[in-house]
């Protein structure tokens, strides 16, 4: 159980198309599709857990109050990056001590740019630019997530009820690559490990998820800063499969504020809104008491996607797509 890891501090916490028409007489032996999810789970994004900013530790309650307390089946949290504000120390452990209060199913993430954003932060934890990377390095942030979760490495993939999710971490901050901004940059390593999993993990007829923090650029591009860096890549590998899933976080953008949050290429791919910030089109935090997520529910020809606002445990309208899953060739 996930209450117990984060119990002890030396403790690791932890393009759509139309199904095939029916046939107009059912053979004998067919059985008919189960009617109830065959899994389900929540993804949280951009948590921002700060010591200095109570409004994000209240609104993570929120969340894990209302998952806790949800009427429905709960499989796994995904957490899609920017669990801490800053990534320092005394953040882990506000947000440590915020998850073992709760009972929850399996808990993984992957890390966000402001998982990285230690190097910014000097000893009497105030923001100091002009002395980083004081006394730190990407390095520290990397073991420190690692640590965390118990991971042996920034990537990672889980299966609950024969489906899987993978998740992907950017590797490196400016600290390393100045060049990479608040980008999202992979190796060459993830990446023929990304391939290699999706070879493994897709099953035809199955949905497979995959979950990033920062966006992809428009098709056809590689990415900068606030993107995925080589995103070319990151396509090219998911092509081949049919009902994969993509989710990022990064933008914060409130499910009703009529931004585009989800877009339909070789993959479907969702924009999460934020747990900690919600931001409006213009990215402004307008509606402070916010608090958003993604509750996915896969079903055997279909995968539900619907927006979650955590502060009155309510779904919003706005957020709610249904996805035929395209059948397995016979």
């Amino acid at each position: 159980m996930v209450k117990k890891r984060f119990m002890a501090e030396d403790q690791p916490a932890v393009s759509s198309a139309s199904p095939e028409p029916a046939q107009a007489v059912a053979q004998p032996s067919a059985e008919p599709l189960p009617t109830g999810p065959l899994m389900s789970y929540f993804i949280l994004s951009d948590l921002h857990i700060s010591v200095g900013d109570p409004l994000t530790v209240k609104k993570l309650r929120q969340a894990l109050d209302d998952i806790t307390h949800f009427d429905g089946p709960v499989d796994a949290i995904m957490l899609t990056g920017d669990l801490t504000d800053t990534g320092t120390e005394r953040d882990y452990k506000e947000l440590r001590t915020i998850v073992s209060e709760y009972k929850l199913p399996p808990v993984h993430a992957n890390m966000g740019n402001h998982d990285y954003y230690t190097i910014w932060i000097n000893k009497a934890n105030n923001w100091d630019q002009a002395a980083v990377p004081n006394g730190k390095s990407d390095e520290v942030s990397r073991e420190q997530f690692k640590k965390f979760f118990g991971y042996k490495s920034l990537y990672n993939d889980f299966t609950t009820k024969g489906h899987s999710i993978l998740l992907l971490s950017q590797e490196a901050y400016v600290q390393e690559k100045p060049e990479v901004g608040e980008g999202a940059w992979y190796s060459d390593e993830q990446l023929a490990w990304f391939k290699e999993r999706v070879k493994a993990l897709y099953q035809p007829g199955r949905p497979l998820f995959v979950m990033t923090h920062q966006p992809l650029p428009p098709n056809g591009t590689d990415g900068g800063s606030h993107q995925l860096i080589r995103a070319i890549q990151f396509r090219e590998t998911l092509k081949p499969y049919k009902n994969v899933f993509v989710f990022c976080g990064h933008r914060h953008q409130d499910f009703q504020n009529g931004t585009p949050h989800y877009v339909q290429e070789t993959f479907h791919y969702f924009h999460n809104s934020s747990v900690g910030r919600t931001l409006n089109r213009a990215y402004q935090q307008e509606a402070k008491n916010k608090a958003q997520g993604i509750y996915v529910q896969v079903f055997a020809d279909k995968v539900v996607v619907r927006g979650r606002e955590f502060s009155n445990r309510t779904f919003l309208d706005e957020a709610n797509w249904s996805i035929d899953l395209q059948k397995a060739q016979a």
